[in-house]
């Protein structure tokens, strides 16, 4: 994407992210920004996968696209609040999803995140005390989800999420 077109940066993440994970990240930032997120699916084949696709175990990922501005927020605060809403010991699962869909990542796109990435990751590990079940990895392609996946608990808002909806309105905690 052209640097006029993104003055931010972009990360695609896994946790729970077509029902959770996005309203949390869409409310994140220092000046009480929202930050364009979609939910998607990455790191499976090169082939756009369908929802029923990837139950069917398509091996892609249940992701969420984040793209946030560097100036507002760095990319250690977001990882932080990401490590606060997964579980990075659980393998194939969050909450009461399991699946290889749900296994849980950070798909960076820019080869100057994996310091940081790797810093977070590290201290994080050592914080728990385990080794963590999150993958770091190059995004290597990510397929938008469906519109129905879209901003999904605004849609449905007693949908399933195991994110308290207490981290949704986190910006607050800012002002």
């Amino acid at each position: 994407m052209d640097s006029q077109e993104d003055p931010g940066r972009r990360l695609r993440m896994r946790g729970k992210v077509s029902r959770g994970e996005k309203p949390g990240y869409s409310n994140l930032g220092k000046r009480r920004r929202s930050y364009p997120t979609e939910a998607g699916y990455a790191n499976g084949p090169d082939k756009a996968p369908s929802y029923q696709d990837v139950c069917r175990n398509s091996g892609h990922a249940e992701t969420v696209r984040v793209d946030y501005d560097d100036k507002e927020m760095d990319l250690e605060e977001l990882l932080g609040y990401y490590f606060m809403v997964i579980d990075p010991l659980a393998v194939n699962k969050q909450g009461n999803d399991v699946g290889i869909q749900y296994r849980t990542g950070i798909y960076y796109t820019d080869e100057g995140q994996l310091p940081t990435i790797r810093k977070v990751f590290r201290e994080q590990q050592e914080k728990i005390g385990r080794a963590l079940a999150v993958a770091v990895e190059p995004l290597r392609n990510f397929f938008p989800a469906e519109e129905y996946h879209q901003k999904y608990l605004d849609k449905n808002p007693g949908g399933y999420c195991h994110i308290p909806r207490s981290f949704f309105s986190i910006k607050k905690s800012f002002q």
